[in-house]
């Protein structure tokens, strides 16, 4: 953490390093809710909570600034928690190990939680820097975004008393997001039934591991491979062949993040054992030559294992196979309105096999409430193919661009003001509570932006140091310009 002292901002960076120390993943944020509400408490700021955890802190305007309008800085206060397989880290007890590599921060084998971490923390900043200028302020910071969104969906009407909000969720620098995607979860149960395995089999653990991974709504066009439709595509093509049994498939870890490894325990017969360890060379060298242009560390290990699991039969092993391997992945269609974003794609973001049955967990998102539904009703069909029953729950809406947004022009004209160029205003294929806020608070003015953050959602997300400071420019001074109230 000492290398976050010498960053400026320094408010921003200070309050970003507090952050990291305490452990808040998605369903684990309470200790970092408490710290924020005693924080607050203690400077006497008014602070206070809702029934689904939510924080709401109130600071007042600086001297001559009273009658502007009033600005919610919002943010999330979970983040999504990925390690690298050989990386020891508890995400509910460890702090995040930070790191400066150049012009990036940096995580040790793990998330770095910039995702909404440093939005965060430019929400604390303004609370904490008296020489900021601005008219009146509240910050609210909600629970549990990445794995449901429970705090945008808990949002009451008439707890908020701001006329514009600034959302800092959003992940590059120089763009302005003025709508957002929509989503939904497909989980997919399959019913499994199980046999002995035949005598003179080995079983075996297949390991894919190394690819990329990264964020389903801002990475899903990028091409990265998923490891469990790769891992899926290499048993329909050579199951048969080897005359291998599927034991267990296991791939994934959260539905918003594209996969990066996947195992499967097979047994064959030992016979068949060295052209098993050729085959997986053999395919791994396909793929690389195939993705080579997006993922150069993939590697797929074969090793002897023991598995308490019995084999699936032969019908429970190819609709089981088949099902993960006919699943759509990726972009599903491109926006004809917005230009060069993306309208419908679909992750296959969780694969599990238990004793009895088998489960895929998926994330549509889109644009279009008719785009949600599209991909909900071929995934149903896919599973009634498959002989699997289906469930979409959980869905939320996109947030509908506003092109006359006065924030956003406001935003924008600062933008050009401080850096002598025009912003890029865009809309983004990842769910931002914007959509959710619209609900209880329809006539609120919302804009989102943010620093420069990759490979969010997985071990190798960073976050441009250099971009946090423009980004913090560009808050400071849209809060000074904010006009009076009408």
């Amino acid at each position: 953490m000492s290398d976050l002292a010498h960053l400026s901002p320094q408010h921003l960076w200070q309050h970003f390093a507090k952050i990291c120390s305490i452990p808040h993943p998605s369903k684990h944020e309470e200790a970092l809710a408490q710290y924020i509400v005693n924080w607050a408490k203690e400077k006497k700021f008014h602070v206070e909570r809702d029934a689904v955890g939510n924080i709401l802190i109130r600071k007042p305007a600086t001297a001559g600034m009273e009658n502007r309008q009033s600005v919610v800085l919002q943010a999330h206060l979970d983040m999504v928690p990925q390690k690298n397989n050989d990386t020891e880290h508890d995400f509910t007890k460890d702090p995040i190990q930070t790191y400066v590599d150049g012009q990036w921060l940096k995580a040790r084998g793990t998330t770095l939680g910039a995702d909404n971490g440093v939005g965060m923390a430019s929400a604390l900043a303004v609370l904490s820097d008296d020489s900021l200028s601005h008219g009146p302020i509240e910050v609210l910071l909600t629970m549990t975004e990445e794995t449901g969104m429970d705090g945008a969906f808990g949002l009451q009407p008439n707890w908020l008393q701001s006329e514009i909000l600034i959302n800092t969720d959003s992940e590059t620098e120089g763009e302005i997001y003025m709508g957002c995607a929509g989503g939904i979860d497909c989980i997919t149960d399959l019913a499994l039934n199980r046999e002995a395995v035949p005598n003179g089999y080995q079983t075996f653990k297949l390991s894919l591991k190394g690819l990329k991974g990264g964020h389903s709504g801002c990475d899903i066009h990028l091409g990265l491979g998923n490891a469990n439709k790769l891992m899926a595509r290499f048993l329909f093509a050579h199951a048969a062949e080897l005359q291998a049994r599927l034991l267990s498939f296991n791939g994934g870890t959260l539905r918003n993040a594209i996969p990066r490894e996947a195992s499967v325990v097979l047994s064959l017969p030992a016979a068949q054992a060295e052209l098993l360890k050729k085959t997986c060379a053999d395919f791994l060298s396909e793929i690389n030559h195939e993705l080579e242009a997006v993922e150069k560390n993939m590697a797929l290990l074969v090793e002897p294992c023991e598995c308490g699991f019995q084999a699936l039969t032969a019908d429970s092993q190819s609709r089981l196979i088949s099902l993960i391997n006919a699943s759509t992945n990726g972009v599903i269609r491109m926006s004809d309105s917005v230009k060069g974003v993306v309208e419908t794609s679909l992750n296959v973001g969780v694969v599990t096999t238990e004793q009895d049955s088998a489960q895929i967990l998926y994330l549509i998102r889109s644009l279009t409430d008719s785009g949600k539904q599209y991909v909900v009703e071929m995934l149903t069909s896919l599973g009634e193919l498959a002989g699997a029953k289906v469930n979409a729950k959980g869905s939320y809406p996109g947030w509908q661009p506003n092109p006359e947004s006065p924030v956003m022009n406001l935003v924008s004209e600062s933008y050009k003001k401080l850096f002598d160029t025009t912003p890029h205003i865009m809309v983004i294929h990842a769910g931002l509570e914007c959509g959710l806020f619209k609900h209880p608070y329809p006539k609120m003015d919302m804009v989102s932006i943010g620093p420069t953050i990759t490979g969010a959602h997985s071990p190798d997300e960073q976050v441009h140091i250099a971009s946090v400071g423009r980004y913090w420019q560009l808050l400071t001074q849209v809060l000074k310009s904010i006009p009076e109230r009408n």
